[in-house]
């Protein structure tokens, strides 16, 4: 596809635009809990929203910026409130809440991680914005009570440490439900140090 693809995906739509990308995510969603995300196409999807694989393709570049949209809109559709006494308890809460919304999006979680590895465009501009959103979580559960010195290095740790988890998750070394669990400790030792 051109660079041209999904340029409406990228931008603010409006109207009937708007409407026919709604209409395509919530097609893909449906697709995606009907077929996995393996035999999941583009062309798929539109049939399933009853537009044309070109219109598609208007709005969604690849079924890997399919995916890292949803994945992205889920995240953000999701957002608990970080509650607890300190960092520590803050920062268990926002990654154990993390864990627990993917592990309620099974298909999804599966066809992220390998969408979030692409190397195509729509995707990088995602998987930044995720990544930013993951920072943002962090900083926001961790507040005031790090030395402003150190907290460029703890959130550093904890986005490579939740990454690293996801990744592991993706590939199926561990459960989305045991990634909370798991990163308790690895929070701890990152935190523990630094307040």
């Amino acid at each position: 596809m051109s660079s041209q693809v999904s340029m409406v995906a990228r931008q603010a739509v409006d109207g009937r635009r708007a409407e026919t990308l709604e209409k395509l995510l919530e097609a893909g969603a449906e697709e995606l809990r009907a077929v996995g995300h393996e035999a999941l196409t583009v062309r798929s999807v539109a049939a399933r929203a009853g537009v044309s694989p070109a219109t598609a393709y208007t709005y969604v570049a690849s079924k890997n910026h399919l995916f890292a949209e949803l994945f992205w809109r889920y995240l953000d559709s999701g957002r608990p409130e970080a509650a607890g006494s300190g960092a520590l308890e803050r920062l268990r809460a926002t990654t154990r809440g993390m864990a627990t919304q993917l592990a309620e999006a099974p298909e999804l979680s599966a066809a992220v991680t390998p969408a979030l590895l692409s190397s195509d465009p729509d995707v990088e501009r995602l998987r930044l914005r995720i990544g930013a959103e993951f920072l943002q979580r962090f900083a926001d559960a961790i507040g005031d009570d790090i030395p402003t010195e150190r907290l460029d290095g703890v959130l550093d740790a904890l986005v490579l440490a939740f990454s690293g988890g996801l990744l592991q998750a993706g590939m199926g070394l561990i459960t989305y439900t045991d990634l909370g669990d798991r990163l308790d400790s690895v929070v701890a030792a990152i935190v523990e140090g630094h307040l």
